[in-house]
């Protein structure tokens, strides 16, 4: 995916400055995101709902009687503990990725706010940092969803409404704080544009004589580096919605309200042999025999491959990316405003 590449590039160029300290941060954050991965990844389905154990026995199950009918004994894929040993290492990467990006957000959001004044775009600016916080707390269980399906009015529980629906007010509301994290966009790209003139009232404070061409230098490096800086903000952003779009699509999800129900076992689409025949020429025998091994093939990829083992895998991946942005952002706010020197 382009994002990625573009979030690996820009880590890559951290690994190759010598004398900064970037490197060990990108370090440090990405063992403890893998730790934190680890941990999460042992939680219940009871506290945190992503669907992971449903989709990982569906796809495990599916696995094993595919290679039956193919005669081959196995006892599945992959184990349980492998598959959440490598998705942890992919999260530890994705972590890694958005630290600087979560930094830096913390910065400019600091900046953002003291430049200004009105109340409305400063609890725009509030809601647009918390927006991935709100996002996290979506999949939480005892928080959100049980007080929104089965809310506490007297004795009675009275739903207010279905699963379907609540599925999909998660990804209209996910969809609506990125938009405003776009529209904010342009309040935290001023913002770092402003350090220029914090720069020059810091070296004016200095002492010396400072030449032309350097002041010159400072001003030109904070301009150029502003290319790096949209992509910081923008990268994460379009990482979220791939793949909140990718759990719409593939998990079977709808954006309509009230949708219809729909079935989430596995359809059989092999098409009998007999059709397949009937359709192709009779006198080419190996190519009828090739075509109907490839439909039987792809008809069991998708029975392997449902959409219960991308609902529960996307929606993993999506919370963790909101949870690796506010962890990053909030880290970044508190060493920006109590930790550095002004």
């Amino acid at each position: 995916m382009f994002h990625i590449k573009v979030l690996f590039s820009l880590t890559t160029h951290y690994f190759k400055v010598k004398d900064g300290g970037e490197k060990s941060v990108c370090v440090t954050f990405g063992f403890f995101f893998f730790v934190k991965a680890m941990a999460v990844l042992i939680v219940t389905e009871n506290y945190l709902e992503f669907g992971l154990e449903t989709g990982f026995t569906n796809f495990s199950d599916s696995a094993m009687q595919f290679l039956e009918k193919q005669g081959l004994e196995s006892q599945g894929p992959v184990s349980k503990l492998t598959f959440k040993f490598f998705l942890a290492i992919f999260c530890s990467l994705i972590g890694a990725f958005l630290t600087f990006p979560g930094l830096r957000l913390a910065q400019m959001h600091l900046d953002a706010l003291n430049l200004t004044t009105e109340k409305i775009t400063q609890t725009l600016l509030h809601i647009n940092f918390l927006a991935p916080l709100f996002m996290v707390l979506l999949w939480v269980k005892p928080i959100t969803k049980d007080y929104i399906m089965n809310p506490p009015l007297g004795k009675e529980s009275i739903p207010l409404m279905t699963e379907a629906t609540f599925d999909t007010l998660r990804l209209w509301l996910i969809i609506l704080l990125c938009a405003l994290r776009l529209a904010m966009m342009r309040s935290h790209l001023q913002a770092y544009l402003n350090l220029a003139q914090k720069c020059v009232d810091q070296m004016k404070k200095e002492a010396g004589r400072i030449s032309t061409v350097e002041l010159q230098k400072m001003v030109a490096r904070v301009f150029y580096y502003l290319c790096v800086i949209a992509l910081q903000y923008v990268a994460p952003l379009i990482m979220l919605l791939h793949t909140t779009l990718l759990l719409k699509t593939l998990g079977n999800h709808s954006w309509g309200i009230y949708p219809e129900s729909v079935s989430t076992l596995p359809v059989d689409n092999s098409l009998p042999s007999s059709s397949v025949h009937s359709e192709l020429p009779s006198t080419d025998g190996k190519m009828k025999v090739t075509v109907t091994q490839i439909t039987v093939a792809l008809s069991s990829l998708k029975n392997i491959f449902t959409p219960l083992l991308f609902r529960g895998l996307l929606s993993f991946l999506t919370w963790w990316i909101a949870a690796c942005l506010f962890s990053t952002s909030l880290f970044g706010l508190f060493y920006h405003q109590y930790l550095t020197v002004a």
